[in-house]
């Protein structure tokens, strides 16, 4: 199992780092132990003092496949969650600088907390899904899937022409606007429409 991360998908949020829109999907990758599952702890990195939430809806795949054409791309995936990709920001900042690769400030242990799935037949339209994250109860980042820049089905077709997608496999779709830092005590809960999927404390 993979997780792959797709960058700068939301106009608002690209625009707050100062990022330009990129013409065709950006993805890296993590590994499986950024996985933090079942509501645990987030214990804060040592090697970070500025930590960011970036709340993301994730899709998991249900099949194999490669080189997936756009038109099939939604036979690939019947679930629909969402998780967070915390992002060291100062690290990421360092490396940036320094014209290193980012995995030290993306793809560290439990980095992309992640929470219950919804069947996506769930939807009315998987293109206008409304989602946010509320930390101690108030809400930092608002989305829906309306402003993806690249849809689910472009996002999967645009993978697969590079990398073999697996069954499990975990594409984190973007993050909209409102990013920030995150502190030890913090209560994060994350959630699809009004229903609540995801919900730990920051130690």
């Amino acid at each position: 199992m993979k997780i792959i991360c797709i960058g700068r998908n939301y106009a608002a949020h690209a625009k707050e780092l100062n990022n330009d829109l990129p013409k065709e999907p950006l993805f890296f990758m993590k590994p499986d132990t950024a996985l933090l599952k079942d509501n645990e702890d987030f214990f804060f990195p040592l090697h970070t003092k500025d930590l960011h939430h970036e709340v993301e809806l994730v899709l998991k795949i249900s099949k194999a496949g490669k080189h997936i054409e756009e038109k099939f791309a939604h036979k690939y995936y019947e679930e629909i969650g969402i998780g967070i990709d915390f992002t060291a920001r100062d690290t990421q900042e360092i490396c940036k600088q320094k014209g290193w690769p980012w995995e030290i400030a993306k793809a560290f242990d439990h980095s992309s907390p992640i929470g219950s799935f919804k069947n996506k037949s769930d939807f009315a339209d998987v293109n206008a899904i409304s989602f946010r994250l509320e930390i101690n109860g108030e809400t930092k980042q608002m989305g829906s899937t309306k402003d993806l820049i690249f849809k689910f089905d472009q996002l999967i077709a645009h993978v697969s022409k590079y990398v073999t997608l697996k069954t499990g496999d975990l594409i984190y779709t973007g993050t909209p606007a409102g990013v920030g830092a995150v502190k030890i005590g913090d209560r994060l809960t994350a959630f699809i429409e009004n229903e609540k999927l995801l919900d730990f404390e920051v130690k």
